[in-house]
């Protein structure tokens, strides 16, 4: 997928095409460690969390990620992971070198965001 030297532009260029799905609410890539390096809400939604939460999600996410790769071995990598929630869906993708964590609005199709999302990072 992405390589582990990704810059700034790249970023920038992943995440424009990601907000072409109307549905994205939130695209950001977080670090192993739970630091977001870059990311954004789409113009005109209002976050249901502070930024101290939002911190917190980043941290937690990062490490669900590296615990899911014990399973590797035997089930092969994680694609993606997803949560319907009531009032959104949240999926990850977990990256070489970081993890990509999407929110959308919660009718959303999760396979085909997932699908659309995927053919954007391989490119």
């Amino acid at each position: 997928m992405l390589s582990n030297e990704i810059n700034e532009t790249l970023y920038e260029q992943k995440l424009d095409e990601i907000f072409e799905e109307k549905d994205i609410r939130f695209a950001g890539f977080v670090d192993g460690e739970g630091r977001l390096k870059k990311g954004r809400f789409r113009a005109g939604i209002i976050p249901f969390e502070t930024n101290e939460e939002q911190q917190k999600i980043f941290r937690e996410l990062a490490y669900r990620v590296s615990t899911r790769k014990h399973f590797d071995y035997s089930m092969g990598p994680v694609k993606y992971s997803a949560s319907r929630r009531e009032r959104l869906v949240m999926m990850s993708f977990p990256l070489k070198s970081s993890i990509l964590l999407i929110t959308t609005e919660p009718n959303v199709n999760i396979d085909r965001i997932a699908y659309r999302i995927i053919q954007i990072l391989e490119n």
